[in-house]
């Protein structure tokens, strides 16, 4: 199955995840270790972070370690850059008219 990575950050576990490896790179029993949930349940979530790219497993010795590649991350800035754009315009047109208003009742007073 093909993933993308807003599926990977649609779970607030795999976030969390993220978040957990951005600076830092664990194996698994380390990452799982880090959460009140099944050791397999984790597995399955390292899975998805990975087929998105978001994660990256190395094999060192008897250990898998986890990093992330934060660069698919773009992705999803560049979709909310769209909408961030939008509701600037708009909160920037709202701060105008509230200021407008708020001069109209010091004229009128």
């Amino acid at each position: 199955m093909r993933r993308d990575v807003f599926q990977a950050i649609a779970d607030p576990t795999r976030r969390q995840i993220i978040d957990l490896l951005s600076d830092q790179s664990l194996n698994l029993n380390a990452v799982a270790g880090h959460f009140d949930i099944s050791r397999p349940a984790i597995s399955k979530h390292i899975k998805i972070l990975t087929e998105c790219g978001l994660i990256m497993i190395k094999q060192e010795g008897r250990d898998r370690y986890c990093r992330t590649d934060l660069q698919k991350l773009k992705e999803v800035d560049q979709w909310l850059n769209r909408y961030r754009k939008f509701w600037n315009s708009k909160l920037d047109a709202l701060g105008d008219f509230l200021e407008r208003s708020e001069d109209q009742d010091h004229n009128n007073k």
